[in-house]
């Protein structure tokens, strides 16, 4: 996920101090349980602040240090139209991990399929998570499982054909 994009997207419709851009990126993004880091959070405005894409737009005393309210600038405006219109990069994962995995298993003489099992078994409980939370929704969540789960059943077909073919990848990498 592009973060300073993100943020800047979260800051257009008004201006916003860091905690609540946290918990505004975290109620939509952070549903896969990777909340945002306050680290990675003021970095980015500083940054963002840097490059003249927000400015501080004032500071309000809160319960310690006092707490700045930013606000969007022209540039990040700009920043955000072009990130939005922008396709995303249809690439394969073509260096995933598990397919790293599954060669380093073969080249050591390891149990390869033991190891897809229990990816499968680990995807097979995601998706069930997944699916609960399809159905509970609201719509938002519910759009966003659908990704995860369409991912996760590709996965899983991976899977099969790999299992398949173990034995002729055992024999091309000289195993």
């Amino acid at each position: 996920m592009n973060v300073p994009s993100t943020i800047l997207a979260l800051l257009e419709p008004e201006p916003s101090h860091g905690y609540e851009l946290k918990r505004e990126y975290d109620h939509y993004f952070a549903v896969s349980g990777r909340p945002l880091s306050f680290g990675h959070l003021y970095g980015t405005l500083s940054r963002l602040e840097r490059d003249g894409q927000i400015q501080v737009l004032g500071a309000e005393p809160g319960e310690g240090p006092d707490r700045k309210r930013f606000v969007i600038t022209a540039a990040g405006v700009t920043q955000v139209e072009q990130w939005l219109a922008e396709p995303e990069k249809p690439e394969p994962m073509l260096q995933a991990t598990l397919y790293v995995k599954v060669v380093l298993a073969l080249l050591s003489g390891r149990a390869a399929a033991e190891h897809l099992e229990a990816q499968r078994q680990a995807h097979l409980e995601r998706m069930h998570e997944l699916t609960a939370m399809r159905k509970a929704g609201p719509l938002d969540r519910t759009l966003l499982a659908d990704y995860g789960l369409f991912h996760l059943e590709a996965d899983l077909r991976w899977i099969d054909v790999t299992v398949a073919r173990l034995d002729q990848l055992r024999k091309e990498l000289g195993k």
